[in-house]
């Protein structure tokens, strides 16, 4: 492939996740933050009780959690990888709210778009502190598993955080995060 068409491509493709990101971000634009954070909190309660319903043993695990964070995630793939989201970290001990966004980019060869969910469990004070005071970037993959393959593949925290990812396949076995960054929310205003 030539350089020129190379450019044009990465072009399109960025032109694409521009387009579609915000138009999914847009759709709180328009609403009150008040109504922004019911929606969040709302696709939170959805997504838990889903992640329960197809992995049982994640509640074990959330259960002995001391703080948890949903998210719901576009991710779209043309040449480029881009993708955003908004969700909640919780305390489950005082049940303090901390409303988030999450943004990811990479390279791919693939083509095409994804909505999914991520759940993320906190096994003590100081990672849940972490994650949610200085946000979180990854620049690797996690392999936080949930599920059946494995000897403890969704009953184990890994690094003191055990991840899920939820998608219209169901949960996912492997999530890979890298390029993605976690920050505070304006709904925290």
């Amino acid at each position: 492939m030539r350089k020129r068409d190379l450019l044009n491509v990465v072009g399109i493709a960025a032109l694409a996740i521009s387009l579609a990101i915000p138009a999914t971000a847009s759709a709180g634009l328009f609403k009150s933050r008040d109504k922004q954070r019911a929606q969040v909190d709302t696709d939170e309660v959805a997504t838990l009780n889903r992640l329960w319903s197809e992995s049982p043993e994640a509640k074990d695990l959330y259960d002995s959690a001391y703080g948890y964070a949903t998210f719901n995630i576009l991710k779209v793939s043309l040449g480029v990888t881009g993708g955003g989201g908004q969700g909640v970290a919780v305390e489950k001990s005082t049940a303090k709210r901390t409303y988030m966004r999450m943004g990811t980019g990479g390279l791919n060869f693939g083509a095409g778009g994804q909505i999914y969910q991520l759940v993320f469990l906190f096994e003590g004070q100081s990672t849940f502190k972490n994650f949610v005071n200085n946000g979180w970037e990854a620049g690797a993959s996690a392999n936080a598993v949930a599920g059946t393959a494995g000897a403890n593949a969704g009953t184990t925290f890994i690094n003191g955080v055990a991840v899920y990812q939820l998608t219209e396949a169901g949960l996912m076995l492997q999530l890979d995060i890298s390029g993605t960054k976690y920050w505070q929310s304006k709904l925290n205003e």
